[in-house]
Protein backbone atom coordinates (compact mmCIF):
# COMPACT_ATOMS: atom_id res chain seq x y z
CA UNK A 1 0.00 0.00 0.00
CA UNK A 2 1.48 3.49 -1.00
CA UNK A 3 0.29 6.25 1.37
CA UNK A 4 -0.48 10.06 1.12
CA UNK A 5 -0.92 12.70 3.59
CA UNK A 6 -3.39 15.88 2.48
CA UNK A 7 -5.72 18.24 4.21
CA UNK A 8 -7.37 21.51 2.41
CA UNK A 9 -9.82 24.84 3.80
CA UNK A 10 -12.67 21.43 5.49
CA UNK A 11 -9.33 21.63 8.28
CA UNK A 12 -9.54 17.79 8.15
CA UNK A 13 -6.43 15.86 7.34
CA UNK A 14 -6.50 12.87 5.57
CA UNK A 15 -4.51 9.94 4.85
CA UNK A 16 -5.08 8.54 1.36
CA UNK A 17 -3.99 4.79 -0.09
CA UNK A 18 -2.88 6.31 -3.58
CA UNK A 19 -3.11 2.68 -5.07
CA UNK A 20 -7.06 3.31 -4.24
CA UNK A 21 -7.78 6.77 -5.48
CA UNK A 22 -10.74 7.99 -8.56
CA UNK A 23 -13.42 5.21 -9.42
CA UNK A 24 -16.33 5.56 -7.10
CA UNK A 25 -16.85 2.52 -4.85
CA UNK A 26 -19.99 3.20 -2.32
CA UNK A 27 -18.04 1.02 0.14
CA UNK A 28 -14.87 2.17 -0.27
CA UNK A 29 -14.16 6.31 -0.20
CA UNK A 30 -10.00 5.41 -0.96
CA UNK A 31 -9.43 7.08 2.63
CA UNK A 32 -7.15 5.28 5.04
CA UNK A 33 -7.35 7.90 7.50
CA UNK A 34 -9.16 11.55 8.49
CA UNK A 35 -8.62 13.44 11.40
CA UNK A 36 -11.47 15.64 11.45
CA UNK A 37 -10.71 19.21 12.34
CA UNK A 38 -7.30 19.02 12.89
CA UNK A 39 -5.65 21.54 11.39
CA UNK A 40 -8.55 24.52 12.40
CA UNK A 41 -8.81 27.81 10.18
CA UNK A 42 -7.92 24.85 6.75
CA UNK A 43 -4.62 24.56 5.40
CA UNK A 44 -3.40 26.22 2.20
CA UNK A 45 0.31 25.10 2.24
CA UNK A 46 2.17 21.65 1.87
CA UNK A 47 3.47 19.46 5.07
CA UNK A 48 7.09 19.03 6.19
CA UNK A 49 8.13 15.27 7.18
CA UNK A 50 11.06 14.53 9.58
CA UNK A 51 11.56 11.06 11.24
CA UNK A 52 8.08 9.67 11.33
CA UNK A 53 6.60 13.32 11.93
CA UNK A 54 3.83 15.22 9.35
CA UNK A 55 4.16 19.29 10.37
CA UNK A 56 1.37 21.53 8.99
CA UNK A 57 0.99 25.23 9.30
CA UNK A 58 -2.74 25.56 9.22
CA UNK A 59 -4.30 29.62 8.93
CA UNK A 60 -4.88 30.92 12.01
CA UNK A 61 -3.10 28.48 14.25
CA UNK A 62 0.30 26.81 15.38
CA UNK A 63 2.92 24.34 13.37
CA UNK A 64 1.53 21.24 14.37
CA UNK A 65 3.46 17.81 14.30
CA UNK A 66 1.34 14.96 14.04
CA UNK A 67 3.76 11.62 14.73
CA UNK A 68 3.15 8.30 12.84
CA UNK A 69 3.02 5.22 13.95
CA UNK A 70 2.13 1.49 12.32
CA UNK A 71 0.87 3.79 9.14
CA UNK A 72 -1.35 5.98 11.37
CA UNK A 73 -1.20 9.66 12.24
CA UNK A 74 -1.46 10.56 16.07
CA UNK A 75 -4.83 12.10 16.71
CA UNK A 76 -2.97 14.66 19.06
CA UNK A 77 -0.36 17.08 18.06
CA UNK A 78 2.85 18.61 19.37
CA UNK A 79 2.49 22.43 18.69
CA UNK A 80 4.19 25.62 18.81
CA UNK A 81 3.53 28.38 20.77
CA UNK A 82 3.20 31.11 17.57
CA UNK A 83 0.13 31.43 15.86
CA UNK A 84 0.46 31.77 12.06
CA UNK A 85 -2.01 34.30 10.56
CA UNK A 86 -3.38 33.96 6.88
CA UNK A 87 -2.45 32.24 4.90
CA UNK A 88 -0.73 29.81 7.96
CA UNK A 89 2.83 28.74 7.34
CA UNK A 90 4.84 26.75 4.92
CA UNK A 91 7.39 24.92 7.45
CA UNK A 92 10.67 23.19 5.85
CA UNK A 93 13.29 21.60 7.85
CA UNK A 94 17.14 21.54 8.15
CA UNK A 95 19.01 18.21 9.86
CA UNK A 96 22.56 16.91 10.24
CA UNK A 97 21.19 13.20 8.95
CA UNK A 98 18.50 11.77 11.10
CA UNK A 99 20.00 14.55 14.72
CA UNK A 100 19.39 18.11 15.14
CA UNK A 101 16.30 19.11 13.19
CA UNK A 102 15.22 22.39 12.90
CA UNK A 103 11.67 23.18 11.70
CA UNK A 104 11.64 26.82 9.58
CA UNK A 105 8.57 28.92 9.49
CA UNK A 106 7.62 32.51 8.31
CA UNK A 107 5.13 34.86 9.63
CA UNK A 108 3.27 36.67 7.08
CA UNK A 109 3.01 39.95 9.24
CA UNK A 110 4.75 43.34 8.50
CA UNK A 111 7.57 42.75 9.44
CA UNK A 112 7.70 39.24 8.59
CA UNK A 113 9.07 36.98 11.43
CA UNK A 114 11.45 33.65 10.56
CA UNK A 115 10.55 31.03 13.35
CA UNK A 116 13.55 28.38 14.10
CA UNK A 117 12.10 25.00 16.13
CA UNK A 118 13.32 22.20 17.57
CA UNK A 119 11.73 19.86 15.80
CA UNK A 120 11.82 16.89 18.92
CA UNK A 121 9.53 19.46 20.92
CA UNK A 122 8.91 22.52 18.77
CA UNK A 123 10.36 24.64 21.75
CA UNK A 124 11.71 27.90 19.61
CA UNK A 125 15.29 28.41 19.14
CA UNK A 126 15.25 31.75 17.38
CA UNK A 127 12.94 34.38 15.97
CA UNK A 128 14.09 37.18 13.56
CA UNK A 129 12.84 39.54 16.08
CA UNK A 130 14.81 38.83 18.85
CA UNK A 131 17.59 40.91 17.66
CA UNK A 132 17.50 44.46 18.95
CA UNK A 133 17.61 46.50 16.02
CA UNK A 134 17.07 46.00 12.82
CA UNK A 135 19.41 43.23 12.41
CA UNK A 136 17.38 40.39 11.40
CA UNK A 137 14.35 42.63 10.08
CA UNK A 138 13.76 41.45 6.43
CA UNK A 139 10.37 43.66 5.58
CA UNK A 140 6.97 42.89 4.63
CA UNK A 141 5.97 39.39 4.41
CA UNK A 142 4.79 37.69 1.49
CA UNK A 143 1.87 35.00 1.16
CA UNK A 144 3.01 31.09 0.82
CA UNK A 145 6.99 32.05 1.87
CA UNK A 146 8.87 28.73 2.30
CA UNK A 147 12.21 28.58 4.08
CA UNK A 148 14.96 27.01 2.10
CA UNK A 149 18.09 25.86 3.55
CA UNK A 150 21.35 25.40 2.04
CA UNK A 151 24.85 25.00 3.14
CA UNK A 152 24.06 26.06 6.51
CA UNK A 153 21.84 29.37 5.76
CA UNK A 154 18.03 30.08 5.45
CA UNK A 155 16.94 31.81 2.33
CA UNK A 156 13.56 33.79 3.00
CA UNK A 157 11.56 35.42 0.10
CA UNK A 158 10.52 38.85 0.53
CA UNK A 159 8.16 40.96 -2.01
CA UNK A 160 11.39 42.83 -3.35
CA UNK A 161 14.45 39.94 -3.31
CA UNK A 162 15.49 37.51 -1.33
CA UNK A 163 16.71 37.48 2.77
CA UNK A 164 19.87 35.26 3.97
CA UNK A 165 20.07 34.20 7.39
CA UNK A 166 23.40 32.45 8.78
CA UNK A 167 25.75 32.54 11.20
CA UNK A 168 27.19 35.20 12.67
CA UNK A 169 30.95 35.66 12.02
Amino acid sequence: MHLAVGAGKDSNLYVVNRDSMGKFASNNSGIYQELAAALPGGVFSTPAYFNNTIYYGSVGGPIRAFSITNAKLSASAMHTTTNFQYPGATPSISANGNSNAIVWAVQNSNPAVLHAYDATNLTELYNSNQATGARDQFGAGNKFITPTVVNGRVFVGTPNGVAVFGLLP
